[in-house]
């Protein structure tokens, strides 16, 4: 036992608060706790019944909006219908009681459908799946297979050989396979709600029945959220609140939930409120939220640039002070791109303080992601650990000092800005929503450090206005900058200026309050446009750099006084503290740009990476710290000296949890790709290491020549791995033991590098020019070749069908100023020949988001029956989905708010990423006459360094193409010159395979039989024959009483087809029950006029050698079908005459006439399908309405069930659907019949779910 029981919990660490200096300020000013004060939390939405998201500190709500800016809980409710007798018909058929409570002086109520599942982020659909399941399938479907099993035994013990028998058993095998299919198969597509919306003379409400029965009145009636601030629960079992806003005069309903926990996780972080226990308390427990959800739901909580500019509205409209985003993506340039001026404007024009993630993609160095790391207005926030946060969130058994995460994001950006601007604690056990079924949760990332950091300035801006101190978004950033306190051990890159100091921000603030600087900010713009300096590659460090940087004063929401423009004048004093810097010693400002030069000299500096300002103080008060900054980074390289391997050892390395060695290797020329090798020394503990490596090319994202591996490493274990380079690039290499690995370690490193390499860096053959040449080289060293193809997608290119430019109207589609917003819905149209994985790729807008030119795309796939399929954005390859065999529809939908922009990219082509079942292979040969005469492919070979080898590759052959393959298609895969992973993988490049137009398959046998048959004939019998085929294709059009068909038959009386179109005519009439004797009788005459014993006689023959043998076969299969559709139409008529009760019906003709059925027995449908049984099969599409019809009429609804589920596999509908619901509701599988039919409001929607 214990000697001695550490009763005090660590709370502090908890949610963490002291570090930024929260608790001490609070302490101090306990009534700046964030009142006042209005946080934007723009996420994955909060969950207002979450705890502490209910109440302010001093009572006020909490949360004061909910909006969902994504789309992905629009409902369609522009359908209006009246109530009649207090009921409305629901679109999902159902009746819905109207209480008597509701007001509504119209009686007019707009009518909506809604699946759960498309409002349940992923965790909760697969737990509500699950437990669904359990309660609703599995117990009723234990029975029915007990049920079946039991009968199915029972008759093997009496099994005999009749048909009646045979029938029998069939059918109980039928009701065993089935039930054992549908278990294997069960999909739960949730609850499917109505939704209605009506105007109620003062507001708009909505209720969503939640019953699934119709009864409104158990339901809760809401307004839009800000309104009243009512929310309410879909059910007790997923515990999902939701909330509602109303659109466009009722013709939009908004169903806000959330896309994840994330959001409410930040919010608690932010501005949580605990009054019985506030040592969980967030941040700012004062302040008050507006939940804005900007992940979708469609694509996994990824946001969007729709989300975001109808976020930046929603913000305005709110009139937030603060908004936090812990989001972010990696983007090819900097601070530019539709998105990002929106975002910059909300900040500089409206004096929004936008507050978000560094990222979370370090260690290596300009890894910081959009827009928090690249964005001039934006505040971006790395996450800091704390030895407090260690004992109390992750159970340590030691105390390491505080450090950044291993993972956080490090600048500088690609334009030489520090990226990183602060810091605060990156981790916090805070609230999540009730779906979880949780309390609590432990997060960490920079989504956890940028909510408190935001908290952390909601507390000094609650301070600022209680005093009615003034400030700007550019004096708050310079009081967090100048005030930030460092971490010795933590680099300037990682960490920024240091992590926030509430009070000392609010002092500074206070007591700079009426300086000249207060309402602008200083605009430094370098060489190139960038935003730094940042010399990373060999070229730059050759010789000193002199760069031209510009320092322009910018006025917040660029209005001021004209005599306050007039008389601003700063004189600055220009410091640099490195030596390898020159820059001038002062500068006097006014209101115009002005422009300095700065020196830099990097020869000299030893290899590692090197980080200086330039800083400008105001003479007058050097005490406010800078007012502006000059970032300069400069990286020195190492360079490979070693000429015979090309490779860098590393020996006797120690590693402390979180440390970092980081390697800059100038990448030798010629270079493709690295192996590195690790090697543990430790004899008795295993290691944890983050590998990273990192080079950067113009406008390109970082993510582009990146290689990053987790991995943990046993004792005097090693790992080697390999990745590609550039050569002539500088090389990152980033080895870091991962933050809470305890414990010190030894490892032994090294990169060797590899450059056998093709001629070109993407390899394009196109098939029509027949055998393509690719040239090997290395200039490296000599290397061991072996070369291959393998080919995994064909992409098909579509165009759009159409395109519609549509005003998107409605406040949230606005901008400020009365800017529109509009919308180009494109619609692409495809076939898949057989099922497979897709990927939609639409590369004109791919792989960007906040640096596009355009506000967003995305794009969604419909089935033939408009049920959505997926939904995917700008990142492609996230978005792969697997596609029956059938028809498609791709809609995409880009926003802008030039009507121009959008009409530009009205022919934008997407392109079909189609995954093959299996890879393709190309035949690689060392001489042209090898590759023509299919001859010895190449293997291997020696690659001598400097020698050039050529490489032939010939087209595949025809039985290799993929199925649908067409001229405009092309193939992707990749050419590797090595043999072995992991070498192989990185030395692979992509290799496009275009194709031409297929080959043409031969056909000479029919054709030379047809052309003989014509020889036969005179021009005047063709014509003849032309104009009966003719008039026999006009039967089926025309009435059944005209006369054409009493005139063929009288001229040709054994024309077959003529009889085929008249069956078709009788079975297609409107008056079909009473052509069914009609329909037998032709059917038997049509089975009269053909010799089946022949037909038999000639399918039986295992080869027929006569010259007119094609001729003859094409007869044959003629009169084969005819037979087929001849017996087919004979039962169903006959089972749809003993469906009939049997007693005389009056005709619709003639009253007087009476119309007798005609006499059927179960032995003449029997008969008939015995002989059918001859011709076809039972599961063909052509025979299988028969076969249905047969098993009803025997009652043996499982049979019935196995064919019409074979009809719906081929061509699904709703039709055929809804036979298989009543087939088994004549079963008793009451839980089946729950099942399909709520299945069946979701794959028949009315119309195309809306963007």
């Amino acid at each position: 036992m214990a000697t001695s029981i550490d009763a005090e919990f660590p709370v502090d660490g908890i949610l963490p608060k002291k570090e930024t200096g929260a608790c001490v300020y609070l302490s101090k000013y306990p009534n700046y706790d964030g009142k006042g004060v209005v946080i934007a939390i723009l996420d994955t939405g909060v969950d207002p019944g979450a705890p502490g998201l209910q109440v302010t500190s001093d009572g006020r709500p909490k949360i004061i909006d909910i909006v969902d800016a994504t789309g992905s809980g629009d409902v369609d409710t522009s359908q209006v219908v009246e109530a009649v007798a207090g009921e409305i018909t629901g679109l999902t058929g159902r009746t819905l009681k109207i209480p008597f409570s509701w007001k509504n002086p119209s009686s007019k109520y707009h009518i909506g459908v809604k699946n759960a599942y498309d409002l349940f982020p992923k965790g909760l659909k697969e737990r509500m799946t699950r437990e669904r399941r359990e309660q609703n399938w599995d117990p009723h479907h234990r029975v029915a297979v007990a049920a079946a099993a039991k009968k199915l035994e029972d008759l093997d013990t009496k099994a005999g050989s009749s048909l009646e028998e045979k029938l029998i058993k069939e059918e109980l095998q039928a009701q065993a396979d089935i039930l054992q299919s549908l278990d294997k198969k069960y999909s739960d597509c949730g609850p499917v709600y109505d939704c209605v919306v009506f105007y109620d003379g003062s507001t708009w409400r909505a209720c969503v029945d939640t019953s699934e029965a119709g009864d409104l009145e158990s339901c809760k009636l809401l307004a839009n959220y800000h309104e009243e601030l009512e929310s309410a629960r879909l059910s007790n079992a997923d515990m999902m609140n939701f909330s509602v806003n109303i659109y466009n005069d009722g013709n939009v309903l908004e169903v806000v939930t959330n896309a994840g926990s994330h959001g409410t996780h930040v919010a608690c972080i932010s501005a949580g409120c605990f009054p019985d226990n506030p040592e969980r308390n967030g941040l700012a427990p004062g302040a008050q939220v507006v939940s804005i959800k900007v992940g979708d739901t469609r694509l996994g909580s990824m946001e969007t640039g729709t989300s975001l500019v109808r976020a930046m509205i929603k913000v305005l409209e709110r009139k937030c002070d603060l908004i936090n985003y812990s989001y972010g993506e990696a983007s090819h340039w900097s601070n530019s791109g539709r998105v990002c001026d929106i975002i910059n404007d909300t900040v500089n024009k409206h004096g929004v303080i936008f507050v978000a993630s560094a990222g979370n993609n370090g260690p290596a160095l300009s890894t910081v992601g959009t827009p928090g790391g690249t964005t001039s207005a934006v505040l971006g926030v790395g996450a800091h650990v704390t030895p407090a946060m260690m004992a109390a969130e992750y159970s340590l058994r030691e105390r390491l000092p505080p450090m950044q995460y291993t993972w956080s994001s490090r600048g500088p950006g690609h334009d030489g800005a520090l990226g990183v601007c602060i810091s605060a604690p990156g981790g916090a056990i805070a609230s999540v929503p009730n779906w979880t079924l949780r309390g609590s949760q432990l997060m960490n990332g920079t989504s956890m450090s940028s909510p408190n950091a935001c908290g952390a300035i909601a507390l000094v801006l609650s301070g600022l206005k209680a005093n009615g101190v003034p400030y700007t978004p550019h004096s708050v950033r310079r009081a967090l900058e100048n005030t930030a306190q460092k971490v010795d051990t933590v680099e300037v890159f990682a960490m920024g200026y240091g992590l926030v100091q509430v009070e000392k921000a609010f002092d500074y603030l206070c007591q700079n309050a009426t300086e000249k600087e207060m309402n602008m900010k200083f605009q430094v713009t370098c060489q190139g446009g960038k935003r730094g300096i940042y010399l990373r590659e060999v070229p730059q460090l050759q010789k000193p750099s002199e760069v031209s940087v510009s320092i322009e004063p910018k006025y917040f929401e660029e209005k001021a006084a004209q005599t306050e423009k007039i008389e601003f004048n700063i004189q600055f004093s220009l410091v640099c503290e490195a030596s390898w810097v020159q820059c001038p010693a002062h500068l006097e400002l006014m209101n115009v740009s002005r422009t300095f030069s700065v020196k830099v000299d990097p020869r000299g500096l030893p290899e590692g990476d090197h980080f200086t300002e330039v800083c400008g103080y105001d003479v007058q008060n050097i005490q406010k710290g800078p007012l502006f900054r000059v970032p300069i980074t400069v990286i020195v390289p190492s360079r490979v000296t070693d000429s015979t391997n090309f490779s860098l050892s590393y020996k006797d390395i120690r590693f402390r949890p979180g440390q970092i060695h980081r390697r800059f290797i100038h990448v030798p020329e010629g270079a493709t790709y690295a192996v590195l090798h690790v090697q543990s020394q430790d004899t008795e503990k295993n290691c944890r290491v983050l590998l990273h490596t990192l080079q950067l090319s113009p406008q390109h994202q970082y993510k582009k020549y990146e290689f990053e591996r987790f991995i943990t490493i046993c004792d005097s274990g090693d790992t080697t791995q390999a990745f590609p380079v550039l050569d002539g690039v500088t090389l990152e290499l980033c080895v870091a033991k991962w933050w809470a690995n305890l414990g010190e370690v030894t490892l032994d490193y090294s990169i060797t590098f590899f450059g056998a390499q093709l001629d070109v860096r993407q390899p394009v053959m196109h098939v029509a020019e027949g055998i393509s040449r690719f040239n090997v080289r290395s200039q490296l060293k000599n290397e061991e070749c072996f070369p291959s193809i393998n080919l995994k997608t064909m992409v098909q290119p579509i165009r759009p069908s159409e395109h519609r430019i549509r005003c998107l109207h409605g406040a949230r589609d606005c901008l400020p100023e009365n800017r529109q917003i509009y919308g180009i819905e494109l619609s692409y149209s495809f076939h898949m020949s057989k099922a497979g994985e897709v990927m939609p790729d639409c590369s004109l807008l791919s792989h960007m988001l906040y640096e596009s030119e355009y506000e967003s795309q995305l794009w969604m796939i419909f089935d033939s029956n408009k049920q959505l399929i997926a939904s995917g954005d700008a990142y492609p390859n996230q978005y792969t989905c697997k596609l029956e065999k059938g028809d498609y529809q791709l809609l995409m939908q880009v926003r802008h708010e030039s009507r121009d922009s959008l009409e530009r990219i009205k022919d934008a082509v997407v392109m079909l990423h189609h995954k093959l079942a299996t890879s393709v292979t190309l035949d690689v040969y060392n001489h042209p006459q090898n590759a023509l005469t299919a001859g010895k492919k190449v293997s291997s070979f020696a690659v001598v360094k400097g020698m050039v080898y050529p490489l032939y590759v010939a087209p595949m052959s025809e039985d290799k193409l993929p199925k649908g393959a067409s001229a405009g298609h092309f193939l992707l895969g990749t050419m590797s010159l090595v043999k072995d992973d992991p070498s192989k993988k990185a030395s692979s490049v992509p290799f496009k395979y275009v194709l031409t137009e297929n080959p043409k398959k031969s056909n000479n046998s029919k054709s030379n039989g047809k052309e003989k048959e014509k020889e036969k004939k005179t021009k005047e019998e063709e014509f003849n024959e032309s104009v009966r085929d003719l008039k026999v294709s006009w039967i089926t059009k025309f009435e059944l009483g005209n006369a054409l068909y009493d005139e063929l038959r009288k001229d040709y009386p054994n024309h077959l087809p003529l009889y085929i179109a008249r069956l078709q005519a009788l079975d297609t009439d409107e008056d079909h029950e009473n052509n069914l004797g009609d329909i037998i009788s032709l059917s038997r005459h049509i089975i009269s006029k053909i010799d089946q014993p022949s037909l038999l006689a000639f399918y039986g023959m295992k080869n027929d050698s006569r010259p007119e043998a094609s001729t003859v076969k094409s007869e044959m299969d003629k009169q084969k079908s005819a037979l087929v559709e001849a017996y087919v139409h004979l039962g169903c008529a006959q089972a749809d005459v003993l469906s009939q009760p049997q007693e005389a019906t009056d005709s619709t003709d003639d009253s007087s006439s009476v119309i007798v059925p005609p006499q059927v027995s179960m032995k003449d449908l029997d008969d008939t399908f015995v002989e059918i049984q001859k011709w076809a099969d039972l599961t063909d599409a052509k025979v299988l309405p028969f076969t249905v019809r047969h098993a009803i009429a025997h009652k043996q609804y499982g049979r019935a069930v196995k064919y019409l589920q074979k009809q719906q596999e081929d061509k699904g509908s709703r039709d055929v659907e809804s036979k298989i619901k009543t087939m088994y509701s004549y079963l008793n599988w009451d839980h089946c019949v729950r099942h399909i039919g709520n299945w069946m409001l979701v794959r028949y929607p009315s119309s195309y779910r809306p963007f």
